[in-house]
């Protein structure tokens, strides 16, 4: 079995106002739980952002994942604007944390650095 760590290819669901600001290349930091099947993320990997419900599509390179405590840092830690250009701090935090609750919070934030392949 490889050991490389890179090259892998997710596929993540994105409620389409994020989703329309990924494919637009205005998003530029993706917000996750540090899942289990997220936590080996890394620099080279490709991400397939899918609206559920529907077949449209975009495919993003991952730059960077840094892990953060919780969500406050991550959005210290990587800049609002870069996360969601369209809303202020506190407007993502409660975004943020009306998709995840406490429970998963408690888990580990994950800031995904990518950018948007071309089509």
């Amino acid at each position: 079995m490889s050991n490389t760590r890179t090259g892998r290819r997710h596929e993540l669901n994105l409620y389409r106002p994020y989703f329309e600001l990924v494919a637009s290349g205005r998003k530029t930091i993706e917000v996750r739980v540090k899942y289990p099947h997220l936590a080996d993320m890394a620099e080279g990997d490709t991400i397939r952002f899918r609206i559920k419900g529907t077949d449209e599509t975009c495919d993003v390179r991952v730059l960077r994942v840094s892990e953060y405590r919780d969500f406050e840092a991550l959005l210290d830690g990587e800049g609002p604007a870069n996360v969601n250009p369209t809303a202020s701090r506190g407007q993502q935090l409660a975004n943020i944390r009306s998709i995840y609750p406490s429970e998963k919070e408690a888990l580990g934030a994950l800031a995904i650095e990518m950018e948007l392949l071309d089509a």
